[in-house]
């Protein structure tokens, strides 16, 4: 039997990888979790009343782009939020910012750019599902560092001329995932300019836009309005998994131009499943409220404290600026997992799964990602684990 090429040189998924690595070994102490990025705050009190207020909507097909009422409190919280402007026709809901970011790239990507190969940017270490949008594209996947040297942000504008003339769509994550830097305004401005100058859009990944300590991130949308970009230069998506701690209610959104989001809802049309009206409903609520995200946010703050002093006087010990992950310098990123597992029990993911060997080098090769998504004395108990095993 024939299977796709495509798809052939794309290493093992993250977290299968990891249990291949840990689970042969027994763990030196009860096991706590901090690899995966799924939040265990409490959820919002809303959510059960909401469901139960709507659950005969479960009797009727959704509306595939999004309630009126959902699309409404989505463009009120843009406004609220950014102080721009972006109307209900201008936004489609999504199954998590996930199916949004694949299917974007499928409803925006020509199949020739310039008569050559589209290509399409993104940092690494990157989310996965980037490089899986651009291979089932046949488009070139180019994987740009985001390490310290570049202040864990891209450097598209330092790409060559003749790659940047065959750019079709780029990629931004931020706050960024792994790493917690926020991309400060001049530099999304600058990615604005350089998109403009080569013809390419911008996908603005933002699901960890509402979890920060010093203050809010700048948004793509947001910078867009500030220098009078064609709003057709930028998409971007959030969700409201990390904002406000419904990871399984797999509701995100979308917002850009009205000329992309219309070629995105067509293919969603053909091929999407819409998110359960009740589910809608729920989301309504949750975009037109902040308490909860307040709320949420200070326990990530009181873990950023904590993780701070804990690793205190660590070379190369960064506080994130924003999202819940700590990137952990060590040696060897495998080792160091496997060496917390056996000897604490603590689970932490090897940045090097996170990313993509170029030229020789895997620029996660020499960190750990560690969630911060525990209750708080749980996380603790593990931050101080992995300082006294990798940092004594």
């Amino acid at each position: 039997m024939a299977f796709p090429e495509r798809f052939s040189s794309l290493p093992e998924y993250a977290f299968p990888r990891l249990r291949k690595l840990l689970d042969p070994h027994v763990p030196g102490a009860a096991p706590i979790a901090m690899t995966i990025g799924e939040p265990r705050h409490p959820m919002p009190a809303f959510l059960a009343e909401t469901l139960a207020a709507h659950v005969q909507e479960f009797a009727v097909y959704p509306p595939n782009d999004g309630s009126p009422e959902l699309l409404g409190a989505i463009s009120r919280w843009i406004g609220r939020r950014y102080g721009t402007d972006v109307a209900p026709e201008r936004i489609m809901a999504l199954n998590g910012t996930r199916e949004g970011l694949f299917n974007a790239a499928l409803a925006l990507c020509p199949q020739t750019k310039r008569g050559k190969r589209p290509v399409i940017l993104m940092p690494n270490p990157f989310y996965q599902v980037y490089a899986m949008a651009a291979l089932t594209l046949g488009a070139e996947p180019v994987y740009v560092p985001a390490t310290e040297a570049t202040g864990f942000l891209p450097d598209y504008a330092g790409l060559p001329a003749d790659v940047l003339d065959r750019v079709v769509l780029a990629y931004l994550c931020s706050p960024a995932n792994p790493q917690g830097v926020v991309a400060p305004r001049d530099y999304i401005a600058g990615l604005l300019a350089l998109a403009e100058k080569h013809d390419f859009q911008l996908l603005s990944d933002e699901c960890y836009s509402e979890l920060w300590h010093i203050a809010p991130p700048p948004g793509a949308l947001e910078v867009a309005h500030e220098v009078g970009a064609d709003p057709e230069r930028v998409l971007a998506f959030n969700s409201l998994s990390k904002r406000s701690n419904m990871p399984g209610l797999r509701s995100g959104f979308v917002a850009g131009g009205r000329e992309s989001i219309a070629r995105v809802r067509q293919l969603r049309a053909y091929a999407g499943a819409p998110l359960p009206l009740p589910l809608q409903r729920v989301a309504e609520r949750a975009w037109s409220d902040e308490a909860h995200v307040e709320a949420n946010r200070l326990l990530y703050v009181e873990k950023y404290v904590v993780a701070a002093q804990i690793f205190a006087g660590v070379n190369g010990y960064r506080t994130p600026e924003g999202g819940f992950f700590l990137w952990l310098p060590v040696a060897d990123g495998e080792a160091a997992a496997l060496k917390a597992w056996v000897e604490t029990g603590v689970r932490v993911l090897p940045g090097a799964y996170l990313a993509r060997d170029v030229a020789g080098q895997n620029p996660g090769k020499e960190y750990i990602r560690v969630a911060l998504v525990a209750p708080r004395d749980e996380t603790v108990r593990g931050l101080k684990s992995l300082r006294e095993c990798l940092y004594a």
